[in-house]
């Protein structure tokens, strides 16, 4: 096992980022947005978001964290496999901003929703809200094509890195396959879109696994402080 270029603070601090963006993710989507949302009804969606405005303003700026600690790992993991290719992980960290960017840019469309259901908003309130949060998802999905690329650089430089489990680089690899088809397929068959929804599951798991050996595993091996 080769020796860490990072020290193991600073790699149990990047461990620390990726938690960060995993539970503000999921939460943001499944715990506190999602429930809200029935892209079926607009009605519905406009409702449920007025009963409970901070429950969707909190979705907001759980997405901003992860935004936030997204950016912050993309620079951590590039000091970590710089020694591997300078060059793939400076474009793998590029990806990943780009990624954070979109991402971030696009909740302006969620904020764009709540102006619509204030008291004296003009027009169909209900349809606008629903075609922002729908436009908000499509934004999160080209974000994520960006990820996929970034997740497929980040496979080859964990399996040529010598002191992250091939398996990771494997998990990390199939990850970015899963996203690029899913987000394809927003763009190019929508309706098809569903059927990978389950496949989701890989990336869940192989970054949970990845977050783990960050946070966990450094001090198991040698390290040398950042120069």
């Amino acid at each position: 096992m080769k020796t860490l270029p990072l020290s193991s603070r600073q790699v149990r601090f990047a461990g620390l980022c990726y938690l960060a963006i995993i539970l503000c993710g999921v939460g943001s989507e499944v715990a506190l947005r999602g429930p809200l949302i029935d892209l079926g009804s607009a009605k519905d969606t406009a409702q449920a978001i007025s009963a409970q405005f901070m429950r969707f303003r909190l979705s907001i700026m759980a997405d901003v964290v992860m935004a936030i600690a997204d950016v912050t790992l993309a620079v951590m993991l590039f000091w970590l496999f710089r020694p591997v290719s300078a060059g793939l992980a400076l474009t793998a960290m590029i990806f990943r901003l780009l990624q954070a960017g979109l991402i971030a840019a696009g909740l302006l469309n969620l904020q764009a929703a709540i102006l619509l259901l204030q008291p004296g908003a003009m027009g169909d309130g209900a349809g606008l809200v629903l075609a922002f949060i729908t436009l908000h998802a499509y934004g999160y999905d080209l974000g994520l094509i960006f990820f996929g690329m970034n997740c497929l650089l980040t496979a080859f430089l964990i399996n040529g890195s010598g002191f992250v489990p091939r398996v990771l680089g494997i998990g990390i690899g199939l990850s970015g396959l899963v996203y690029l088809l899913g987000s394809l397929l927003r763009f190019v068959a929508p309706d098809l879109h569903g059927i990978i929804t389950p496949a989701y599951f890989v990336p869940l798991v192989a970054e949970t696994a990845f977050c783990m050996w960050l946070l966990f595993m450094p001090g198991r091996h040698g390290t040398t402080a950042l120069a």
